[in-house]
């Protein structure tokens, strides 16, 4: 590496300092505009939680409890790292649901995570009676730190390593040649060169990044806290308390207590007005948006009644659109990583950040597994100024609020639209998210279909999506794919380059689609993808669409060798899938083109109601159908003469239910960057005979045999099943499950999970085995299936 600069004096820039001198990194300068930590560092909380709910995330975490306790002794420094405990306490029992699935993860990670009844919480003075609350879940790790003391030993510890740090200076910009940074601009005119650029400078972020065409949704809003007078005779230490279902935690500070909260409605606050460049900056106290937090920390606590309030602390902290934070390298500028919106986890969050991003600098590639945090994930519109602001009408609170399954976000709404958008509305389509895409997740047939509960069992939409994909199995159902990423690859060396990109092979006929993945040197799988071969030397590549910015960056990066352009062209059409049993008969009614004689996994232009379109067959449902790519102004003429010749819409909800029964793998939560395409069942679409990223590594796998292998399970008792639920065997946990659902055509209760192999072990052999999933506290017995439970052999689908 060359020169590196860090950008941002708090907790996280700090831990990346720090990483990037553990890893022997030379040449790093880090720059604070005011003084270290004097951001929003300096008036953090200092609650560490290493239980979070999902698997990476809590990967992330835990390494604070063994990072803390190192710092102090590697620097002779103390960071007021102390294990107090803590308590998650939930007043309804759809919570309880919640807190089984996430102390069973905790579990399984060696955390001393427990379920316990409202009496069984050991903290003197808090009203748990069985009116007010129904279960807690206590996690034995739980800890605090001094977020000053925290940061000022990162700096020793990165200074001794041999890491530059001034203070008072203000970049004024990042700049970049092309798509790659060259360095930073001061306030005073000076310019830094650099070969690489950390972004950790919290709510200030943004502004750099929007320089260099960057978007990062960011916004600052008032946090706010207190601190009361002493509290004689307090339990020492005070373990943390998050009362999960009012939005407040309490835990101990000397003998005091701090109480907080999680506002609905957050007051955005402008970290570039006059008052956002004062070191330390408290704001004004604010009891009419404080006021609930305290009723409910006395309602916990009535002996909070008799006790002064020492400190009201109000200050800024960024959130993200959708509350996670913005990890890694940037997808339009090379060089250029950022750690920022730690939605008021910083302080916990900057060990594992830290480490994650300083070894995605120094070796080029993400360590683990990130996606839930990459900053690639975030759509460029969802950065916009009056979208952020809506969504902190709730962001904030959605650290605490109950996580429904299936929750959909409701302010912020109408970021991406489909050119057909109003006409899926007049069908009745119930709009959720699909990575900023609205698009039907169902379609409502009368008012009470609209509006449906959320639910921890059984979802009041399987009927529905049960409904619509019936209609496949002699009709045609119609499905919006506007939001897939689409990509064209052009230019003298699009052979060759997909060629290595891809493990299938690419040199097919004109007009052949191809399912194919995209590796990694580990041979794990970047990209989850279908090329279409357009002309001798112009492909269009599909992929999902949540990983539009992503697999664009991917693709970049890896073409800089080859004499290609690749354009994103997402937005160029609209897509609408068209399948079911009937859907050639329908087509071949709109058309003259020859669908009788239309071949699998081929595409041909045609004219459909008198509209020019490319059609695909293709099918992500298991049925026979197309997908027909059209320009947006033809769209709505081919859409409404396909409803009046009878086709009917069916929503994402059925659609996801069709894939899982036919065990189609989903990048994001099946694959991805640490499973290979043999671990994942996909072998059979690698080109062994050719050279592809990624092969040597998959060709030692191949010889040694798998250690891990994803499988479809049939689960009885019908549980719901999301991801990350532990999979048993004779009383052992031997994976964890990847995705699941219930099927839409077979109603069973199905599982993707990725479970432990011996080499040499063949699928058959795995399917002799018994399994269980732990599913919210229970146990439900689970049978590894040898082929899907619909159409195993594809029949209806190729037909």
């Amino acid at each position: 590496m060359g020169r590196t600069v860090i950008i941002g004096g708090g907790a996280v820039g700090l831990s990346v300092a720090y990483h990037l001198a553990a890893r022997g990194t030379k040449d790093v300068l880090l720059l604070e505009r005011n003084q270290l930590t004097s951001g929003t560092s300096w008036h953090a909380a200092g609650i560490v939680g290493p239980l979070r709910a999902t698997p990476n995330m809590t990967r992330l975490a835990m390494y604070a409890l063994e990072m803390f306790p190192r710092l102090e002794a590697e620097t002779g420094m103390s960071t007021g790292y102390r294990r107090t405990g803590g308590y998650w306490l939930a007043r309804v029992p759809e919570r309880m649901d919640e807190l089984h699935r996430i102390a069973a993860l905790g579990r399984h990670f060696g955390l001393d995570a427990q379920i316990l009844p409202p009496g069984s919480v050991a903290v003197p003075g808090l009203n748990l009676d069985l009116s007010a609350h129904v279960g807690a879940m206590s996690v034995a790790e739980d800890a605090n730190v001094n977020p000053v003391d925290l940061c000022m030993a990162y700096a020793r510890s990165a200074r001794r390593g041999g890491i530059e740090m001034r203070e008072g200076v203000e970049v004024l910009d990042v700049l970049a040649r092309g798509r790659h940074v060259t360095g930073v601009r001061l306030a005073d005119g000076e310019v830094i060169e650099a070969d690489s650029v950390a972004l950790c400078a919290g709510a200030w972020s943004k502004p750099l990044a929007d320089g260099l065409g960057v978007a990062l949704p960011l916004q600052a809003v008032e946090h706010m806290y207190v601190v009361t007078a002493p509290i004689p005779g307090l339990p020492d230490p005070f373990p943390v308390l998050r009362d999960l279902d009012t939005g407040i935690y309490i835990k101990g500070d000397a003998g005091k207590l701090v109480i907080g909260g999680f506002e609905p409605h957050a007051k955005c606050w402008n970290a570039f007005g006059p008052e956002g460049s004062r070191p330390f900056l408290e704001l004004p106290e604010d009891w009419d948006q404080f006021t609930p937090f305290m009723e409910a920390a006395l309602a916990l606590m009535p002996a909070l009644e008799n006790v002064g309030i020492q400190h009201f602390m109000n200050g800024p902290e960024s959130f993200t659109h959708d509350t996670r934070p913005l990890v890694g390298q940037a997808p339009d500028v090379d060089g250029l990583y950022v750690a920022a919106g730690m939605n008021s986890v910083g302080i916990m969050s900057s060990a594992g950040i830290g480490r994650a991003l300083a070894d995605w600098m120094v070796d080029g590639v993400a360590p683990m597994d990130l996606w839930e945090v990459d900053v690639a994930r975030a759509d460029p519109a969802a950065s916009g100024t009056a979208h952020m602001a809506a969504r902190m009408d709730e962001a904030v609170a959605d650290l605490f609020a109950l996580h429904w399954p299936f929750k959909q976000p409701r302010a912020g709404r109408g970021l991406r639209c489909s050119v057909l958008h109003h006409k899926w509305a007049a069908q009745g389509a119930v709009f959720g998210l699909t990575a900023g895409w609205e698009r039907g997740l169902w379609y409502a047939s009368s008012r009470s279909e609209r509006d449906l509960p959320y639910s921890i069992g059984p979802q009041p939409w399987w009927p529905i999506a049960a409904r619509e994909a019936a209609v496949m199995a002699d009709g045609t159902a119609l499905l919006d794919l506007s939001p897939f990423g689409k990509f064209d690859v052009s230019g003298p060396d699009a052979l060759s380059f997909l060629e290595m990109l891809c493990c299938a092979g690419m040199d097919r006929a004109i007009g052949r689609a191809t399912y194919t993945m995209v590796l990694n040197e580990t041979g794990g799988i970047e990209a989850d993808v279908t090329v279409t071969r357009l002309a001798p030397t112009w492909f269009r590549i599909t992929s999902g669409a949540a990983t539009r910015w992503r697999d664009m960056a991917l693709l970049r990066r890896r073409a800089k060798p080859w004499n290609v352009t690749v354009d994103d062209v997402t937005e160029d059409e609209a897509v609408i899938g068209v399948m079911g049993a009937g859907s050639r008969e329908l087509l071949a009614r709109l058309s003259d083109a020859n669908w009788a004689g239309f071949e699998f996994s081929t595409c041909r232009d045609v004219r459909v109601a008198g509209q020019g379109c490319r059609a695909t067959r293709m099918s992500f449902v298991g049925e026979m159908g197309w997908e027909l790519s059209i320009p947006s102004e033809g769209a709505g003429v081919v859409f409404d003469s396909l409803i009046e010749t009878g086709a009917r819409p069916m929503g994402h909800y059925a659609l996801e239910g069709c894939r899982i029964e036919k065990g189609f793998r989903h990048w994001g939560h099946d694959l991805g960057p640490e499973i290979t395409p043999l671990e994942a069942g996909l072998g059979f679409v690698v080109d062994w005979n050719k050279a592809f990223t990624g092969k040597p590594a998959l060709e030692r796998q191949k010889a040694k045999g798998l250690t891990q292998r994803i499988c479809l399970f049939d689960v009885a008792g019908g549980p719901l099943i999301l991801h990350d639920e532990l999979i048993y065997e004779n009383g052992g946990v031997v994976g964890l499950t990847t995705s699941g659902g219930r099927g839409a055509r077979t109603g069973l209760t199905l599982a993707l999970g990725l479970i432990e192999v011996v080499a040499g072990e063949t699928l058959a052999a795995t399917c002799k085995r018994n399994f269980e999933i732990e599913v919210a506290g229970q146990r439900y017995a689970a049978k590894a299936l040898m082929a899907p439970p619909f159409d195993a052999k594809g029949e209806r689908m190729r037909a």
